[in-house]
């Protein structure tokens, strides 16, 4: 796993349980989306602003939608190179180093599918085109409440900006098909290899009486449960929580978290981390179901009071992963609009 890429999350998540203060200045993340989004939407034509921007309340901020389909927003297929670039410099505002970098490595893998695909033709065929990833501006950059949305196939990240809050990263998503590429000039190619190998060692380090708990269903579901519905449901807590594992099994169990926390820029990372940490790690559960050999079908989840991390790999032969983060409270930033609407007047 590439540490050096995590940044403070990783810092933070080595010693998980060191108090995190926050400082109460407007968020830098915050200031570099901003300026990003408004360095973006600057250059766009009319026509081009008019399918990007969209109020605040638009019901499709509430989409979230990983599957190859038709979106809203403004492509970058749509874009010229200098447009794309400030795409670009968007995403990489909201996400880390490595977040950006799994990010585009999956948008590149619509080119292999379209090579291993055979030529789908209809109206309602499916596209593999890596340029179909849309970016949506809701709001005024800068001017409380604002979000924004980049998604595509495999890709869903959608960003809320309120006060001076720590900004909301929920949902997230990555998938990855394939999850290995077999073959071609790609091959080897894993855009979710941690996702997977650092779930799965913390499998193997469970004695028989563990995995007997963490285990919680020998098949694993086609999907993960939440699949896209706008709400992320409390899921059964199967599974063995982070109190019943043993000081290794507890850091592995920070390692996967920080894989998950560590997409997104680290200020970001650090203040949901303290989220997390505030509604108590010994909360958290570590569930898997399916088989535990390499290959085969499997699943997990890691669930705690506020947030849950769902993963499967078990469709196209147990090649294709999905994974996301999901805020009970806090997707789409409903919970710091709800206490920002309590105390702001609107028009």
């Amino acid at each position: 796993m590439a540490r050096s890429a995590v940044g403070a999350s990783a810092v933070l998540l080595a010693g998980l349980l060191v108090p995190v203060t926050l400082n109460s200045a407007p968020s830098a993340a915050a200031r570099a989306m901003s300026d990003a989004a408004n360095a973006f939407l600057g250059d766009l034509s009319a026509e081009q602003k008019s399918k990007a921007t969209f109020k605040f309340e638009d019901d499709s901020r509430f989409e979230f939608r990983y599957t190859p389909r038709a979106r809203t927003g403004l492509p970058i297929k749509e874009m010229n190179e200098a447009q794309r670039a400030k795409a670009h410099g968007l995403v990489k505002a909201g996400l880390s180093m490595r977040g950006y970098t799994t990010a585009t490595t999956i948008m590149d893998l619509e080119n292999v599918l379209k090579a291993i695909e055979p030529p789908r033709t209809g109206p309602n065929a499916i596209v593999r085109d890596p340029e179909l990833y849309y970016v949506s501006i809701y709001g005024t950059p800068g001017k409380s409440p604002w979000g924004w949305k980049f998604e595509g196939h495999h890709v869903s990240i959608n960003f809320t900006v309120v006060d001076d809050k720590p900004v909301v990263f929920a949902p997230n998503f990555f998938g990855s098909n394939p999850a290995v590429v077999r073959d071609g000039p790609k091959q080897g190619t894993r855009a979710l290899r941690d996702e997977e190998d650092v779930a799965r060692a913390l499998l193997q380090s469970f004695d028989e009486g563990q995995r007997a708990k963490v285990i919680f269903d020998v098949k694993a579901p086609g999907e993960m449960i939440t699949a896209e519905g706008r709400d992320a449901k409390v899921l059964e807590p199967g599974g063995l929580p982070y109190a019943a594992m043993n000081p290794a099994q507890r850091r592995q169990l920070e390692k996967l978290l920080d894989v998950y926390l560590g997409r997104v820029a680290p200020e970001l990372a650090k203040a949901r981390l303290e989220a997390v940490q505030k509604s108590g790690m010994d909360k958290i559960t570590f569930g898997w179901a399916g088989v535990m050999d390499v290959g085969g079908p499997h699943y997990y989840r890691v669930q705690g009071p506020t947030f849950l991390i769902e993963y499967d790999n078990t469709q196209n032969n147990n090649n294709h992963i999905h994974s996301v983060w999901r805020d009970f409270n806090g997707d789409f930033g409903r919970d710091l609009l709800r206490e920002h609407y309590k105390t702001v007047a609107h028009d």
